[in-house]
Parts: structure tokens; C-alpha cells; sequence
């Protein structure tokens, strides 16, 4: 008989609840037992629905509090020391979100101890934690959280399959702190994985899903020889147990012989990113082994074509697989939300076109009754999900003449500034006449409370749209008046009025759809509700102008505009599948230079363009990244070019390795870009030094998503650092990220302390500030 089959379930629940129960614990109003508690409901509610809704094969051990990638390091002993760990036993909470967030000095030691790198999870938008690895590190089960799972179901009589990460690809996810090869320490990390399998099959488990989504990239030197012995060793480790080794998010392509040689039961391939892989998978996986088929997209939120899906498992079961066939999401369902039942406020015609994780489930389990029991058993399901999908294509409102045509008029001039950098810059250190080392802020400053409260009150027409205004206008008068106070050389009007970086713009275009309470985690307890494009996209009126030429009236200073990037606002969007990616980015490109062009206009002199996604887009396999880079960077340029030499553009980009990616983020022609290297101590710079980048750099100098508080010294070491690396003449002084997630009591003192630091190294390297 068919599996239903999940490979992982969203933990922040359906109406956030993780993020409320953290958030209270971090801040004094809840004890650990009471996040513990909080926690247990969260897996037992999730159970319950999977359970409910058909799922045979209900994950386990895919529950974290921050992140799993995390949570793992911390199991295995992977702990760098200063962080409050004996080296013996489970590992504190204490620990734990000290890893997470870093920890003021006094609190494990005399110095802060910093957060892990956070990175994006493949081609995600959900951040994990970078373990840190070294020579020195000395593996050990610490908590062996997945028996303990496994246990907290079986008493609840739910019978599940534990989900580990594969030991290869936690290794290619870590960073060694020695410069070593993370590979080098499979020998002693495999035994620590050898005693969980042990205690799971002793517990009474009978699957094991290991996730190995590395198997999917182009692997480094060792890797497949490093996957033969991992799996030699998990094999030796409990012979009874079976492990589903499981691919996603791409196809195995080259590496498709590795994973067929591995001793497992069964293995998991994504049909929904890969599609073309199928019939590779089929003539090479043993026919005595389980095939897990990702037919259900666990990326997006459009249902699925059931008739197309149930045709591709019968090509498996016709290709001698017979019983031997789980149906699952492509992934986990952790990258969706919750279910569209609550959504209650949507376009009804939408609102039937889309499957969250609750309706995937749903899906899954119609496919394998279907195969099982033959169309006749699940007909009612088919003929329903034909209609909407005939419903969708014809409906008349996904197509916009006037956006085609603006589309066919675009010109390769309109891809290019007027002149090059050198002239540029000479022009706008004419207009701006900003001194050494500029220091300025991403964007946003903290959603407070009362930021929030304001929202809320418009939107239950407490108040009107003018007081509404008027009180977003004394926040940004507050605002600007303290940057000016503190010295801020290019400040920003905090962006008060914006609920998101995507979605404030989305509202304000068309094509766009939105849910209450499409929540999904982007790391912790940051979550994001994710806009659905669904039509052509384009602007009606003007976004951002009204606000920032207001800022700029209240100071002499040049006050930033602030977007987000085209592929940005695709990346971070549920998107439309009937058209190509690239179309749908050139249409927001031409809506956002619209935006850029009417800021100029408003005597804006300083326009930056957030493209956090740049890198988060990139195909996971180098063979295909030419032409996503292509578009990529002439949607940017299409966006950015339309202005004067005198405007200077800006672009930031957080969270991502760009070493292979230079000369492309070079060829966006942006003047200045800011990125994160705060928690790298500037690691990320030497990508700029090898390639020596052209243009204007803002490292940032202060790891915003950690509540410590970096003094002026700190910042003025990452400076000189930097300055080691890129010319002094092109340095910025910046956060690393927009600072909406901190509190003023925070912000305050580490702006004035960035401040300080810009003049200690101004004064350092003898350079003159402007009159």
C-alpha cells in the first residue's frame, strides 16, 4: 500500500504561537517550563492534524525553538566555547539562545559572546545558524532530542519517523574556524549519529528520514566518498532500522549514483523543483527499495494539479516499484503557512486556487488513496481540482495589456546609467558634499508598540487616515531631529509606516493578494507573511514619495529613499506559476522605476534599493546560474537607471555568501553597497578584496539580530578592518540591517557609539571631514 507521507511541518503555528511564547520568555514574562509546555501543545496540536488529515509517516524531531540546523550542533556537542556550557549533559536554554542572539558581556564571560553566522537555508528565505567547527571539536550525544520525540509521540500512541540532518550535509552547512575541511570530521562525528539511530531503534522507530538536501548541489572535492562512508557507518549503526535519505529544493543529476550506492531503505526526490529527474530516478533506484515522490510543492501556496500528479505516480508504480511508493511534499512544509481555512478575507475566485500546509496534507493523502485505489475513489477530488485550475486560466484579470506593452518598450539604454561610477561619483560628492566614512542607517528603525497600535487603530477605524498620518509624521520628525542630534551624515525616516519591506510595497501594487494569516518563519521568532502575486504587477500611484520628501524637509542633511528591489519583492513573494519568474521581475522592476524616478523628482538625492534576495534566488546548481544572473541584474538596472548622475544609488544585501557572484553584483552598478559582516568580523569583505569591487562599500559594524549593544570600539575594530580591505575613500559606516526588530533602548546607544566609531577612524587615518 501507498505512504502518505510528510517530511517536516510549520513550527511557529497557526496563529504564531512559538513566536508569542518566545518572546515572552526572552522577555521575563514566561519561566523555561512554561516555554516547554508552550512548545509540547505546538508538537501535539501538529501531530493531531497530520494524523487527521491521512498522513501515515508523521515527522518527528523537525521541531525546533530557533532552528534546527542550530538545535542539531547543540545535540551533537558542537559548541565553541565561552557560551556557558559545561561540555557534559543537555545543553541550557541559556546556551541555546546565546547562540542564537549572542549574550552580553558578564553573562558567560568578561566579553559578549556573538551570535552564529545566520545565513539563508539553500535557496530560502528561512535563516539557519552556521555551526562553528574546528579541529578541536569533540562530537558527543548531548541530548539525544530525537528518541526523546519519538518517545513524546509514542505515549500519545502516534507512531512517527524521526527527521535528522544527514551527517554529510551538516558538515557542508558548518564552518570551520581553522580553515580545515568541515569533511575531515566525519570519522569522529558519525559516531554521535550511530547512538542516536541505536537509541531510536531501540525506542521502537522503523523509519529514520535523513535529510541530505546537499545531495542536490554541486559537491566539493570528498564529498562523495564521505557520503559512502557516512552511510556505511549509519548502516552498521542499527540494521534494523530503516533510513529514507531525503533530497529536495533540486534534482540529483550527477550525484544520482552516490545516493544509489548509499544502504538505505528508501530516498526521497523532489518532482516539483526537478520534475525532469523522474526518469533518471526510475531506472536507476533499486526496485527493491522505497521511492518517496515529492509531487505536493512544499514552496508555494497553489494547489496542485491532482490528475498531472496521480500520472506521475503511476509511471512510478508502472516502472516496477509496485507498493514500494510514499507520496510527500517536495520538502517540508515549513516554507508555507498554516492552513486557508482561516483566511477569510480573500478574493473567493484566489482563495480556491491555493493549499497551504493543512490542504498539501490533504493532497497527499487524496494521491496515494488515488493510486491505490484508482481515479473512481478520489473522482470528486479530481473533478474539483480541474475546475479551478480551468477556472484560474481563464480568468481575464491575470493579463494586463498596458503592462505587456510596457514590457515590449523596454530598451537595453534603459538598463544603463548615463555615465560610468568614476563620473558619477565625482557629481554626487559635488551635490551630497558628505564626509569620510558617511554614516547612515538600512532603513527602518524600531515598530515599537506604539507603532503598531497606530496600524491596528486605522485599520478598526478608530482613527482617521489624516490623524493617522499626522502621528506618523511627529514619529519621523522625532526621528530625523535625533539623527541630526547624533550626527548622523545620511539619516532616514524610519519607515514608520511601513508593516514590511515587501508587503507595504505589495499593497500599493497590483497584482498582488494578501493573507491575515499567511505566517511562515524566516529564523526564530521572525516570521513573514509572504504576498501572493497573481496578476501582472504594476504601479497606480506613487509609494514612498510623500513620506520621504517630508523627511526631507525637516533637515539639511540628503535623506535616503528607501525600496525594495525587484528580486527581492519576487523572492519574498508566493508567486504566480503561468508565466516565467523573469517576466514577473521585469514587471516590478518597471513599477519600482517609476517610484525611483518620482523620488528624484522630489529632490531626493539618495535612493537605496534593497536586493536582500539577490543571492537567495541563485540556482543551486552553477550550470544554471547564467541566465537567472542575467535577468536578475537587468531587473535591478532596469529599476536603478533611470535617474541622474548626481542621484546615488544604494543597494543592500544581508545573509549570503557572495564570493562567487562578484563580478555580477559589480555589474548591478549600484554606488554604494551596504552588506552584513558583522557577525563574519568582516569575513564576508574578502570576497570584495579578492575581486577588488569598484564602487562604494557600508560593512556593516553592528549585528543588528542580537540584543547586544556593540560599543564605539568594537565598531572602530571592525572599521579598521575593513579599511585593511577597501580603500578608506569608498567606506560607509552602517548596521547590517534595518533595525525594526530592536528596541529604542538599544538603537539609541549603538547609533551614537557607530557615530563615534566613524570619527575615531577618521581621526586614525588623518582624513579631513567636510566643512
Amino acid at each position: 500500500m501507498t505512504i502518505a507521507a510528510n517530511l517536516g511541518w510549520p513550527r511557529i503555528g497557526p496563529r504564531r504561537e512559538l513566536k508569542t511564547a518566545l518572546e515572552s520568555f526572552w522577555s521575563g514574562k514566561k519561566s523555561e517550563d512554561d516555554l516547554l509546555a508552550d512548545a509540547r501543545a505546538l508538537r501535539v496540536a501538529a501531530r493531531a492534524v497530520q494524523r487527521g488529515r491521512g498522513i501515515s509517516h508523521i515527522p518527528c524531531g523537525d521541531f525546533a525553538l530557533y532552528d534546527h540546523v542550530l538545535e542539531t550542533a547543540c545535540s551533537l556537542g558542537a559548541i565553541p566555547a565561552g557560551y556557558g556550557w559545561s561540555g557534559e549533559g543537555p545543553v541550557p536554554l541559556a546556551t541555546l539562545f546565546a547562540l542564537a542572539r549572542g549574550a552580553p558581556a558578564g553573562r558567560f564571560g568578561p566579553e559578549p559572546a556573538p551570535a552564529l553566522e545566520l545565513t539563508k537555508w539553500f535557496d530560502t528565505n528561512y535563516h539557519y545558524l552556521v555551526p562553528r567547527l574546528s579541529g578541536e571539536t569533540r562530537f558527543g550525544l548531548a541530548h539525544d532530542r530525537w528518541t526523546e520525540a519519538y518517545a513524546e509521540a509514542r505515549s500519545e500512541g502516534v507512531q512517527t519517523r524521526p527527521v535528522l540532518i544527514g551527517p554529510v550535509t551538516f558538515l557542508l552547512l558548518s564552518k570551520r574556524e581553522d580553515q580545515g575541511d568541515p569533511l575531515a570530521l566525519l570519522p569522529s562525528l558519525l559516531p554521535a549519529y550511530g547512538a542516536i539511530l541505536r537509541n531510536l531503534a531501540e525506542a521502537g522507530a522503523v523509519w529514520v528520514q535523513v535529510d541530505e538536501p546537499a545531495l542536490v548541489t554541486d559537491l566539493p572535492p570528498g564529498a562523495h566518498e564521505a557520503y559512502a562512508l557516512a552511510y556505511r557507518g549509519l548502516a552498521d549503526a542499527a540494521p534494523g532500522l530503516k533510513l529514507l535519505v531525503a533530497t529536495y529544493f533540486e534534482g540529483l543529476r550527477d550525484n544520482l549514483a552516490t545516493a544509489c550506492a548509499l544502504p538505505v531503505a528508501g530516498l526521497h526526490v523532489d518532482l516539483v523543483r526537478a520534475p525532469d529527474q523522474l526518469d533518471a530516478v526510475l531506472a536507476a533506484w533499486p526496485k527493491d527499495r522505497w521511492l518517496s515522490l515529492g509531487l505536493v510543492d512544499g514552496r508555494n501556496v497553489w494547489r496542485t494539479d491532482l490528475r498531472a500528479a496521480l500520472a506521475v505516480a503511476r509511471r512510478a508504480r508502472e516502472a516496477g516499484f509496485g507498493e514500494r511508493l510514499m507520496i510527500a511534499p517536495s520538502c517540508s512544509l515549513l516554507h508555507v503557512p498554516h492552513t486557508v481555512a482561516m483566511e477569510d478575507a480573500l478574493d473567493p475566485a484566489l482563495k480556491r486556487r491555493l493549499a497551504f500546509a493543512v490542504e498539501k496534507l490533504e493532497e497527499v493523502a487524496t494521491l496515494a488513496r488515488g493510486l491505490d485505489e484508482g481515479e473512481g475513489a478520489i473522482a470528486a477530488r479530481l473533478a474539483e481540482s480541474d475546475a479551478v485550475l480551468a477556472e484560474a486560466k481563464a480568468d481575464p484579470r491575470l493579463n494586463d495589456p498596458a503592462v505587456a506593452a510596457r514590457l515590449a518598450a523596454i530598451t537595453p539604454e534603459m538598463e544603463r546609467r548615463a555615465s560610468p561610477y568614476r563620473e558619477r561619483a565625482r557629481k554626487q560628492a559635488e551635490r551630497l558634499r558628505l564626509p569620510p566614512l558617511p554614516v547612515t542607517a538600512i532603513g527602518s528603525f524600531p515598530q515599537t508598540a506604539e507603532v503598531r497600535a497606530l496600524r491596528s487603530r486605522l485599520a478598526r477605524s478608530e482613527i482617521t487616515q489624516a490623524q493617522y498620518e499626522a502621528e506618523i509624521e511627529r514619529l519621523i520628525a522625532e526621528v530625523v531631529r535625533w539623527q541630526d542630534e547624533i550626527g548622523v551624515d545620511v539619516p532616514v525616516h524610519g519607515e514608520f509606516e511601513r508593516n514590511d519591506m515587501v508587503k507595504y510595497f505589495a499593497e500599493h501594487l497590483s497584482g498582488f493578494a494578501f493573507t491575515r494569516h499567511g505566517w511562515v518563519q524566516s529564523y526564530g521568532s521572525r516570521c513573514v507573511a509572504p504576498p501572493i502575486i497573481w496578476a501582472d504587477v504594476s504601479r497606480p500611484a506613487p509609494i514612498t514619495v510623500r513620506w520621504s520628501a517630508y523627511a526631507q524637509s525637516l533637515t539639511r542633511r540628503p535623506m535616503k529613499g528607501m525600496l525594495t528591489g525587484p528580486v527581492t519583492m519576487l523572492q519574498w513573494s508566493f508567486a504566480r506559476t503561468d508565466i516565467p519568474r523573469e517576466t514577473i521581475c521585469r514587471q516590478i522592476a518597471l513599477a519600482l522605476r517609476d517610484e525611483v524616478q518620482d523620488l528624484e523628482r522630489a529632490g531626493i538625492a539618495i535612493i537605496q534599493i534593497d536586493e536582500p534576495a539577490f543571492r537567495e534566488g541563485l540556482p543551486l546548481r552553477r550550470a544554471d546560474r547564467a541566465d537567472y544572473l542575467r535577468w536578475a541584474v537587468a531587473c535591478f538596472r532596469l529599476a536603478s537607471s533611470g535617474v541622474r548622475d548626481e542621484t546615488q544609488i544604494h543597494t543592500h544585501m544581508c545573509y549570503s555568501e557572495f564570493n562567487d557572484i562578484m563580478a555580477e553584483i559589480a555589474a548591478l552598478d549600484a554606488d554604494v553597497i551596504s552588506i552584513e559582516t558583522a557577525r563574519s568580523d568582516m569575513e564576508l569583505l574578502e570576497a570584495f578584496l579578492d575581486f577588488a569591487y569598484p564602487n562604494e562599500i557600508g560593512p556593516g559594524v553592528w549585528d543588528i539580530h542580537s540584543p547586544i549593544v556593540p560599543t564605539a570600539e568594537r565598531m572602530a575594530g571592525l572599521l579598521r578592518r575593513a579599511a585593511n580591505r577597501i580603500p578608506p575613500e569608498r567606506l560607509w559606516v552602517n548596521p547590517d540591517c534595518g533595525l525594526k526588530t530592536r528596541a529604542w533602548e538599544e538603537v539609541r546607544p549603538a547609533m551614537a557609539n557607530m557615530v563615534e566609531a566613524a570619527r575615531i577612524l577618521r581621526a586614525e587615518l588623518a582624513v579631513p571631514a567636510a566643512e
